[in-house]
């Protein structure tokens, strides 16, 4: 009786014990920003539209968000992709791509930076995105125009729509972004890095990805979430290097977990 009762008070000591070391939900992933549009927590919806649809088993976006992701000139953010003429459609299949990225993608938390805005209280920061995805957005939309290097923000917004602020001009996206790094980099105020990682290198987030091979920027966001926990000062500097394996943390409890099992009274 008392034997057993001691060794039913050690289990419940290492019980404890592996309770208190083992993590809680990691809050860098499976998680939406505080943003315009976002849910608030990352889930499966019953159709996404076009080019949003690889999301839709687990979503950051409803199915009217990615239907107007779609749009030329959505309610989203009233936002013109026309404004130095029409784009091209090869070139607006990327703007598209990324607005599904952004509004639907529940893989962004490693990268997920608050802002002090009217319409948003986070925003994505130096994601690093494929070499592939960056070096194609660039090569559709070389030849289309525009009249400025920073689409954030500097827009006339007299209309109510983005125009060309007074005195700029039209230019090819081959001379405002010269290069593809340009491009992925200076858009969106650095929301994106441009790395030389390939898609499927478990190292870089995609645009574009076959949802029935699975979402590849689940491994991406958890690689990059230990690499913060690990290094959480200028993690956006960090250069992952290629070819090798993802490491998953020593986690205690299954080193615990046995000693329970040894300790648990015969019968």
């Amino acid at each position: 009786g008392v034997a057993v009762e001691m060794r039913a008070g050690q289990v419940l000591l290492v019980l404890l014990a592996a309770s208190a070391v083992m993590p809680a939900k990691d809050p860098l992933l499976n998680v939406c920003m505080d943003a315009k549009h976002h849910k608030t927590k990352p889930g499966p919806e019953g159709t996404l539209h076009g080019q949003c649809a690889p999301w839709k088993d687990n979503a950051c976006c409803t199915a009217n968000t990615s239907s107007e992701a779609h749009r030329d000139q959505s309610y989203l953010y009233n936002f013109n992709w026309n404004h130095c003429g029409v784009m091209p459609p090869k070139c607006k299949r990327h703007f598209i791509q990324d607005t599904c990225l952004y509004e639907c993608s529940p893989n962004l938390g490693p990268w997920i930076d608050q802002v002090d805005s009217s319409w948003r209280r986070e925003r994505i920061l130096h994601v690093p995105l494929c070499k592939e995805d960056c070096e194609e957005w660039w090569e559709d939309c070389k030849d289309y125009v525009t009249c400025k290097d920073n689409w954030h923000k500097g827009w006339n917004w007299a209309t109510g729509t983005n125009r060309c602020p007074w005195g700029s001009i039209c230019r090819p996206f081959s001379e405002v972004f010269p290069e593809p790094k340009d491009l992925c980099e200076k858009i969106w105020s650095n929301s994106y890095k441009y790395t030389t990682e390939r898609r499927g290198s478990g190292r870089c987030i995609q645009m574009w990805f076959d949802p029935a091979k699975g979402n590849p920027n689940v491994v991406v966001a958890k690689y990059y979430a230990w690499k913060k926990r690990s290094s959480p000062v200028g993690m956006e500097n960090v250069t992952p290097e290629a070819g090798k394996a993802v490491c998953a943390l020593p986690r205690p409890v299954l080193v615990l977990l046995p000693l329970a099992l040894v300790l648990l009274p015969e019968g």
